[in-house]
Order: structure tokens, then C-alpha cells, then sequence
């Protein structure tokens, strides 16, 4: 006689309590992100705000270690009992394993995250541009996908586009903290670039200082971002009608971090660009409204460097509740476009 199956274990609940203890991360460090959150739906705000301040914590921990690998190492110990659903008593690993379990988020997502992390603990260079989206796409293309995931999107495209945002954003986030970086003996910018504007990186890391041939490199990687956000864009339509603002806010404002710099001559050595208060509040009202976004680069071909953090959603069933919050969104997004075409056709007549 066949032993009894086993009943799948609950997913263990999200506590307000950490959630609240999250939240509070969100905006003491990431006032940028924490705005565009806003703009999400509560449903998807709440378990967004739990993935960051993971995410947070994650980078925190190896920085204030001092790079240490012992904090790599318990970073991947601690995120053992959150997927065997036995966290540590801290509340973000609670509410990181309540997230996880509920949404079907990879393991190989924090996996590839925390090996993101590690290549900071080792000091690697970049060499290419390539190689620079390698390590982006480790610590923001996770976290696009992620949040991907909890909109219910995991479609191939869609989510291809959700990983171009989270490197855009970070390869934004290495032009403006140029000098932050080299201060602290860290050099992003391809040094492949470098050279050929007449700069040795490592003389350069050793007395940063700006110049005209440094600003011509910071300028190549704005516009690199520049193409992913152009890209990121055209995914918006994927999402969710209710998940537009916040994602589209998203995008908006850590682009125009990037166009602060440019405004600045691309000096980010001996300043760090601030977006204005008004124009944040500007963006936000943009992303508010612009939620039909052209869609023809929707299936350009992933980036390489994003090409295992879509084969490691390929590989993870998606979990029941998640399905059925798919069809539902499925459902009023067909709605949606109904009621569009709808009006097209009163306005037309």
C-alpha cells in the first residue's frame, strides 16, 4: 500500500510587524525607490518592500563586514532556512520566506544576487561593457525579475524587459557615484573604455580626479542605460494596468538620475547628481499617465548577461495562488483593452 502524499506546508504569513520593520528600510535607504513604490498597488507594495529590504540588508552586510566572505557565508546559510521555511527570528528573513513561498521566487535569483555581491568582495574588474551587464544583471536584473514576479508576469519577454530595467538602474547608479566608488577603491566604468579615452584605471583609481576624457566614458555608459530604459518601456504594457505607475516611476526617475549627470558635464567625481524635488514630482505624474507605452521592442532578444535569471524562472513552477492572481489579472487586462476599443469605436462614430 503507497504511503499518503504529503501535503504541501502552508506558506508561512507575512507579519505586519516585519513588513512594518522592512518598510522603514525602504525609506531611510532608497528614497528614490521608496517613492516609486507608492505607485504600486498595496498587494504588490508590500511583498516589493520585503524583496528590497532583503535585498538591502544583503549588500549592507557585506559592506559593513568589510567584504569578508564569512558575511557571503551567512548570507547563504541564512538563505537556506529561509527556503526550508525556518528563517532566522529577524524580520527580514521571516517576511523574505513568506514572500518566497507565496510567489515562487528562484532560489537561483538570491543565489545569482549574493554571487553579485561576492564579486565586490574579490575586487573584480570590468573589462567590457559585457562584462559590467554581467555583474548588473546579478544585483538589480535579480531584482527586476523579482518584482516581475510578483505582478504575476513571467512571461519570457516581459520579464527579459524587467531584468533590462534593473541593469539600466544600476549601470545609472555606477555613473553617478563615480567618485563615491573610487574613494572607497572601487572602479566600475569598463576599463577597456578607459584606455581608449587615454586613462590607465589603475593610476586613475589610485588619484581619481575629473577630466574631459573620463566624462566622454560616463557618457558612453548614460547611453547604455539610455537603450535598456528604451527597451524597459516597452515591457511597461506587459504589467499589470494597476502596476504601470509605480514600475513606469520607477524607470523615469533613475533615468533622469543619469540625465543629472549629463546636465553636470558628467562630472560625478566631485559631485553626486540629485534629482529636484519638482522634477520628481513632475516624473511621478508622468508615470501616472503614460501607461500605454509603444511595445514594438517588447521582444527584442534578452541580454546575455540576463539569460540565466530568465532560465532560472524557467526552471520554478509557479505556485498555485499565483496562478490564480494570474487569471485574474489576466482577466481585467482583457477588460481593459476591451473598454479601449470600446471608446476607439464611440469616438470614431
Amino acid at each position: 500500500m503507497s504511503a499518503p502524499l504529503e501535503s504541501p506546508r502552508p506558506s508561512p504569513p507575512l507579519l505586519p510587524a516585519d513588513l512594518a520593520a522592512c518598510r522603514a528600510s525602504l525609506a531611510h535607504n532608497s528614497k528614490t525607490f521608496h517613492a516609486a513604490s507608492l505607485l504600486l498597488p498595496p498587494a504588490v507594495r508590500a511583498p516589493a518592500t520585503v524583496l528590497y529590504g532583503f535585498c538591502r540588508l544583503a549588500d549592507d552586510t557585506v559592506d559593513v563586514e568589510g567584504g569578508r566572505r564569512l558575511a557571503l557565508t551567512q548570507l547563504r546559510r541564512r538563505l537556506d532556512r529561509v527556503f526550508e521555511g525556518r528563517p532566522q527570528p529577524v524580520a527580514a528573513d521571516r517576511a523574505l520566506a513568506a514572500v518566497v513561498a507565496q510567489y515562487g521566487i528562484p532560489r537561483a535569483l538570491l543565489d545569482l544576487l549574493i554571487e553579485g555581491l561576492s564579486w565586490d568582495v574579490d575586487g573584480r574588474d570590468y573589462d567590457t561593457l559585457d562584462d559590467l551587464q554581467d555583474y548588473a544583471a546579478r544585483v538589480a536584473g535579480t531584482v527586476g525579475a523579482m518584482m516581475s514576479l510578483l505582478m504575476g508576469v513571467r512571461d519570457e519577454a516581459a520579464l527579459a524587459r524587467a531584468c533590462d530595467l534593473g541593469v539600466a538602474m544600476q549601470l545609472s547608479n555606477i555613473a553617478r557615484d563615480v567618485g563615491e566608488d573610487a574613494r572607497m577603491g572601487r572602479l566600475y566604468l569598463p576599463r577597456q573604455w578607459l584606455r581608449e579615452a587615454g586613462i590607465d584605471p589603475v593610476a586613475w583609481l589610485a588619484a581619481p580626479r575629473f577630466e574631459p576624457a573620463l566624462a566622454s566614458v560616463v557618457q558612453r555608459l548614460l547611453d547604455a542605460a539610455d537603450v535598456l530604459y528604451a527597451r524597459a518601456a516597452a515591457g511597461v504594457a506587459s504589467l499589470p494596468l494597476a502596476c504601470r505607475p509605480g514600475i513606469n516611476a520607477a524607470r523615469l526617475m533613475y533615468a533622469a538620475v543619469g540625465h543629472e549627470v549629463a546636465r553636470a558635464g558628467c562630472d560625478s567625481v566631485n559631485r553626486r547628481a540629485v534629482v529636484p524635488g519638482r522634477r520628481k514630482s513632475r516624473l511621478l505624474l508622468q508615470a501616472a499617465v503614460s501607461l500605454w507605452p509603444a511595445s514594438r521592442q517588447l521582444r527584442e532578444p534578452p541580454l546575455a548577461a540576463n539569460r540565466p535569471l530568465l532560465a532560472a524562472v524557467a526552471a520554478t513552477p509557479m505556485p498555485e495562488p499565483v496562478r490564480k492572481v494570474e487569471f485574474v489579472i489576466n482577466l481585467f487586462d482583457r477588460l481593459e483593452r476591451q473598454d479601449r476599443q470600446a471608446g476607439w469605436g464611440r469616438s470614431a462614430a
